[in-house]
C-alpha cells in the first residue's frame, strides 16, 4: 500500500513520528513537497529513505496531477497546517478518506472559523477581517484586541494591542513582512490557555487529554512551557467537541486551543486539524503508551479505532522549549539525547543546527529546541526538565 505524506519542510512529528509508523505498517511512502533538497537531507537515519518528489504542494490541483502519473495511492495524509486542504481535496478526487475541506477550510480560515462558529449560536467572538491593502482606520475594533494573520501559524505576527495607534502599527509591520496576507483583529479572550488533543476515524472520536500552556507576559503569545493534563472538566470538553462537531472535525488528529472563562465558557482560540507539533505528539505517544501515529495512518487508510485505546494513565508529562532571547548565531548547544533514569524519561531536541543565524521573532519561531519527560511522579518529572535545562547552555553570538 502507498501513502502519499504532503509536507513543506521536515518537522520532526514527520521524521520520528509518521514515517517510523508508516514503515511499522508496511506502507510505502512518497513524500510530495516543494522543498525536496532538505527532506532529501532529513532522511539519512538507518532505515530506507522515502521516495521525495518535488510538487507544488500548495496547489492541489499540482498534487492531484503528480499523483495521477505516479503511483496509485491508497492513502493522501499531511500533518501541515498549511496543507489541510489541499491533501482533503486530493484524496477526495481519488475516492479516499478524506477530510471534509470545508473542515479544513474553517480551521486554517480564522475569519471563516470564527463566523461558521457565531451562525451555529455557539460562540460569538467579535472578529473583524483587514484585507491586504485596507486602510487600518476602517476598523471598529473592540480594545484591547488581538491582530493575527488570518491564516498564520506559530504565535508568528500575533499581538496584543491597547489601542488604535497600536494597532495601526502593528498592522503595518506585519504588512511589511506579509503585504499580501489578510489579516483578523478580534476581541481579546482573557484566560489560562489549554488544548485538547483528540483523535477520529469518522464515526468514533477519542479525547486524549491535553495541555495547560504557560505563554510569555503580551503582547506576545509564544509558548514557554506545556504541561500534561489528563482530563480536563467535562462541561468545558463537551463545549469543546460541540464546537468542533460544528466546525465539521472529524477524521483524524486534532490540536485545539481554548481558553475557559470565570462564566464556565470555553472559547477557542484556534483549531488546528492535525496532530499537536513542536515534539508535544511523541510526548503524548510516550505518555499514554499508545500507538499514535499508527492510529492516525490508519484512519487515514480507511480503517477505524478501537472502542478503548489502551491509553496509559497516572502519568505525568512537561514540555520546556528552549527560547532564544535576541538575534544572532547559534554558537553553542547541546546535541540530541534521550535517558532514562529513576523511572523518568528525558527527551531533548535542538531545532536549530549550530551556525544558524535567525532573526528575534518573539514567536515559537525563536525555539532553540525543545525538552521533554514523562514520568509517574511529577516532581521527578519537572525536576528532571530543570536540571537539564540547568545543566546546558545555549548560546547566541550577535
Amino acid at each position: 500500500m502507498r501513502l502519499y505524506l504532503l509536507a513543506l519542510n521536515p518537522t520532526d512529528s514527520v521524521t520520528e513520528g509518521f514515517l517510523p509508523a508508516a514503515a511499522r505498517l508496511g506502507l510505502a511512502v512518497t513524500v510530495l513537497t516543494d522543498q525536496p533538497d532538505a527532506h532529501r537531507a532529513a532522511y539519512t537515519g538507518p532505515a530506507d529513505p522515502p521516495e521525495v518528489l518535488h510538487c507544488e504542494v500548495r496547489d492541489f490541483r499540482e498534487v492531484v496531477g503528480l499523483i495521477s502519473r505516479h503511483h496509485p495511492a491508497d492513502a493522501v495524509f499531511s500533518n501541515s497546517d498549511h496543507l489541510q486542504t489541499q491533501t482533503a481535496l486530493a484524496a477526495d478526487y481519488f475516492g479516499l478518506p478524506a477530510k471534509d475541506w470545508r473542515a479544513t477550510l474553517r480551521a486554517k480560515n480564522k475569519a471563516q472559523l470564527r463566523r461558521h462558529l457565531a451562525a451555529a449560536g455557539l460562540d460569538a467572538v467579535r472578529a473583524l477581517e483587514l484585507a491586504p491593502g485596507q486602510p487600518v482606520s476602517e476598523l471598529d475594533p473592540p480594545f484591547p484586541c488581538v491582530v493575527k494573520p488570518r491564516e498564520g501559524v506559530a504565535s508568528e505576527d500575533v499581538a496584543l494591542v491597547a489601542d488604535a495607534s497600536e494597532l495601526a502599527a502593528r498592522c503595518a509591520e506585519i504588512r511589511q513582512r506579509r503585504p499580501q496576507d489578510a489579516l483578523v483583529v478580534e476581541e481579546f479572550l482573557t484566560g489560562e490557555l489549554h488544548t485538547l488533543e483528540t483523535l477520529g476515524d469518522g464515526v468514533r472520536r477519542h479525547v486524549l487529554g491535553g495541555f495547560r500552556t504557560r505563554l510569555s507576559p503580551p503582547p506576545h503569545f509564544v509558548e514557554e512551557a506545556l504541561e500534561f493534563v489528563p482530563e480536563h472538566p467535562r462541561p468545558v470538553v463537551d463545549q469543546v467537541l460541540a464546537q468542533l462537531d460544528a466546525l465539521g472535525v472529524g477524521l483524524g488528529a486534532c490540536h485545539t486551543e481554548f481558553v475557559v472563562q470565570p462564566d464556565g465558557r470555553a472559547r477557542l482560540i484556534e483549531v488546528n486539524y492535525r496532530a499537536i507539533g513542536d515534539q508535544c505528539d511523541l510526548m503524548l505517544a510516550r505518555l499514554l503508551d499508545i500507538p499514535y501515529f499508527e492510529h492516525v495512518l490508519r484512519v487515514h487508510l480507511g480503517g477505524t479505532l478501537p472502542a478503548d485505546l489502551g491509553a496509559r494513565s497516572g502519568r505525568h508529562g512537561y514540555n520546556r522549549p528552549v527560547l532564544a532571547d535576541r538575534a544572532g548565531t547559534l554558537t553553542a548547544a547541546p546535541a540530541a539525547q534521550e535517558h532514562e533514569d529513576d523511572g523518568v524519561q528525558l527527551v531533548y531536541r535542538p531545532f536549530r543546527a549550530l551556525g544558524e543565524h535567525h532573526e528575534h521573532h518573539r514567536t515559537n519561531r525563536d525555539y532553540l529546541g525543545v525538552v521533554w519527560a514523562v514520568g509517574s511522579d511529577r516532581r521527578a518529572v519537572d525536576g528532571a526538565v530543570d536540571r537539564f535545562l540547568a545543566a546546558n547552555r545555549w548560546e547566541i553570538t550577535p
